[in-house]
């Protein structure tokens, strides 16, 4: 039977060990980083040997390929795509941005569909605020909810056009953050309405999306006590008050943020309503913490699972990829220089 988890694995190719670990906890899917990337050729031969290991042909695979510092697919073989910001930036205009946000997407999509990967950890839909964490900074596709909820669902229509499937994050939201939730546990003080107004607004525009993925935040006005991917409150405010339907997956749980055993962690995020967990970082041991406090996927769970991967196109978009890429390089100018910023790195972003 099917788990509740995501793994990661550790390098080029599987070893037995994790073939093993694999067909016997039979994870949903799997997520890629940049330890895991080398040629397109051997991209292709882990997203088969992954999906060989657990007998669905069809897994899903996840990487995040934003764009910028979050880019774990880059030169030599795939282009350097640019930071969420940088669109709005290289055009001054939003309807123009919004068209190059979407070719951007279907771009991507199209490299990672290549390689055998169908589910893209983006867009990014948090609005920064002044003064907050540059750990969103430029991955943000604008300054107000608006221009983020627009520029998002841009994005994420082009993922799917290319029958990718994208994940919005970090719900109900990460731009008012003070400190980087890799580290530290970062707590937010604003009141709800001010949440509602400002940092809930993107992902309710964006509610319709398939996949979406929590943040390892304490919000003071929804639950003093639990980061949301472990609050019972947040889940149920991220279901209801922001109407999400889709499936709804935790951020990584080795994350500083949360505290306990990896075997708790697991337990506490599903239990307070996510339906499957991510561990990123392919070691063994920990693998099998995690799977001690997961469960099969079931019952509603399982359904918007089966919903997500449904919402695949057998047959992406056309595209020429050559003259797409160049006009979507000329468009874009001189905005492809290094992303600002600390780099995110190899932990889930």
């Amino acid at each position: 039977m099917t788990s509740a988890a995501i793994y990661g694995c550790a390098g080029h190719r599987l070893t037995e060990a994790e073939k093993t670990f694999f067909a016997e906890t039979r994870p949903w899917g799997f997520i890629l980083f940049r330890r895991n990337i080398d040629t397109p050729d051997q991209v292709r031969a882990l997203t088969s040997e992954l999906r060989a290991a657990i007998g669905n042909a069809d897994a899903p695979i996840l990487i995040d390929q934003e764009g910028g510092r979050v880019q774990r697919m880059g030169p030599p073989h795939w282009p350097k795509y640019p930071p969420g910001d940088a669109y709005l930036k290289a055009t001054n205009d939003l309807s123009t941005a919004r068209e190059l946000v979407r070719l951007g997407a279907r771009l991507m999509a199209h490299d990672l569909r290549e390689v055998g990967i169908n589910v893209d950890c983006a867009p990014v839909l948090d609005t920064p605020v002044p003064g907050a964490h540059d750990i969103i900074g430029d991955r943000a596709y604008g300054a107000d909810p608006e221009t983020v909820a627009q520029l998002g669902r841009a994005a994420a229509e082009g993922l799917l056009a290319g029958g990718v499937l994208p994940v919005i994050k970090h719900m109900p939201g990460h731009g008012r953050a003070f400190a980087d939730s890799h580290r530290d546990l970062p707590v937010v003080h604003a009141d709800l309405d001010t949440l509602d107004a400002w940092d809930f607004a993107p992902f309710k525009s964006l509610s319709d999306m398939p996949i979406g993925m929590t943040a390892h935040i304490v919000f003071t006005a929804i639950d003093p006590k639990r980061p949301a991917t472990q609050s019972r409150k947040a889940i149920r405010m991220i279901r209801e008050r922001l109407g999400f339907g889709g499936l709804l997956l935790s951020d990584d749980l080795v994350m500083n943020a949360l505290s306990g055993t990896l075997t708790q962690r697991a337990h506490k995020a599903l239990k307070a309503g996510c339906d499957i967990v991510i561990h990123w970082n392919g070691v063994m041991d920990e693998m099998r913490q995690v799977a001690e406090g997961v469960g099969p996927l079931k019952g509603a769970a399982k359904r918007r699972a089966e919903a997500a991967m449904a919402r695949i196109v057998r047959t992406p978009e056309p595209l020429d990829a050559t003259a797409a890429h160049a006009r979507f390089f000329q468009a874009m100018g001189g905005r492809m220089e290094a992303a600002r910023g600390p780099d995110v790195g190899e932990a889930q972003a």
